[in-house]
């Protein structure tokens, strides 16, 4: 009777702490504050054409849609290297996107291919993808945080690095404060250009392509005009690079040319047509990074092309050009570093922090950045 008793107190007691002290429902979150895009305290980077464009989150402008090559203009639709910017108070973000079509890459996964990451206070936070699903008018909410609390961030969400998207909309609390972001050191880009490796390949996510991780190093902005394959300097493409006011020009194309002839017609050309335009801007020219089949000995092509950009290079600084540099892409990405590649081509994120980390010091010399040397 006495262990009849003690179970049904047991029970009591339990049911009593289970029923009596239970909390009540927490309250629903409040609706998100929803801001299209463009918007002005939204600050968009790395898209220099985007107004002219009437907002497409494009890399090149839509009067070359029928100039550029076709793969070129379709690697365009790629928003590598634009960013979105802001500082808020709010202890929620979301983000509303729209991708033409899912990722697909043998050599990327979908972080890689379609990820837009967030980044606060120069922290990384999260990524928000397409999925197997993706097509036009399918729209994707995400969000990267909510109930946190309520202080000024800076915030920094990177587009994605090898598929198209749209940036609908952009979620905060609804009576969170938003302001422009922090001034960056210098007030323009720096402008890239290249192949798959200066686009983005083979980062795991579209924060982690070397300029990103630069921009966070030396507080730049940047311009990404890397063309996966198709970086090989035409006329057109010497053009529109020349267009932007840049604090510094980055030539980072060799590889894709199929020949060192090839490279040695567009090379000097290209350079010519920027420096016209730009006659005081310094440009650094990188040669082609380690490439893992040269663990077996040297490539002829790519030993070949870094000695005809050092030609150049040297000629142009023995006729004055005391604005131009030659970076020896096997000081960014060495005969050490194979760890650092994906398919013994293309970087991945160690070989793109090995990278950013190298040139760091170099670019931040060339553009008198506080804390190097001058």
């Amino acid at each position: 009777m006495v262990k009849k008793v003690s179970i049904f107190l047991c029970l009591l007691c339990f049911l009593s702490q289970s029923f009596g002290s239970a909390q009540p429902a927490p309250a629903p979150a409040p609706e998100l504050q929803w801001l299209t895009t463009p918007h002005p305290k939204l600050e968009i980077n790395g898209l220099p054409w985007y107004t002219a464009n009437k907002g497409e989150w494009i890399r090149l402008p839509l009067s070359l849609k029928e100039v550029v090559r076709e793969p070129v203009w379709k690697l365009a639709q790629s928003p590598s290297g634009a960013r979105l910017r802001f500082r808020s108070n709010t202890g929620s973000l979301s983000i509303r996107l729209e991708y033409p079509q899912p990722p697909g890459m043998r050599n990327m996964h979908a972080f890689g291919q379609s990820g837009v990451d967030l980044y606060v206070d120069g922290v990384y936070h999260g990524t928000a993808t397409a999925d197997a699903e993706a097509k036009p008018g399918k729209v994707y909410t995400h969000s990267f945080f909510s109930g946190r609390p309520r202080q000024e961030r800076e915030i920094t969400l990177y587009l994605p690095l090898y598929l198209g998207v749209k940036v609908l909309a952009i979620g905060l609390d609804p009576d969170a404060g938003l302001q422009r972001p922090r001034p960056f050191a210098r007030e323009k880009p720096v402008v890239f250009y290249g192949t798959s490796i200066t686009q983005g390949g083979c980062a795991s996510r579209s924060g982690m392509s070397y300029q990103a991780i630069l921009g966070r190093m030396l507080n730049l902005d940047y311009v990404n005009l890397g063309f996966s394959g198709n970086g090989r300097g035409e006329p057109e493409m010497a053009r529109a690079v020349a267009e932007i006011e840049a604090s510094c020009f980055v030539m980072d194309f060799a590889q894709n040319n199929p020949t060192l002839e090839s490279l040695q017609e567009v090379y000097d050309p290209f350079l010519s047509a920027v420096r016209s335009r730009h006659p005081d801007t310094p440009i650094l020219l990188i040669t082609p990074i380690y490439a893992a089949r040269e663990a077996w000995g040297p490539d002829e092509r790519l030993e070949g092309m870094r000695a005809h950009i050092r030609q150049v290079g040297a000629r142009r600084i023995a006729a004055g050009d005391a604005r131009l540099q030659i970076v020896e892409g096997t000081d960014l990405l060495g005969p050490a570093d194979g760890g650092g590649l994906v398919d013994g081509v293309h970087p991945n994120d160690l070989g793109f922090q090995r990278m950013a980390e190298r040139l760091a010091a170099r670019l931040g010399k060339v553009l008198r950045l506080e804390g190097t040397d001058r």
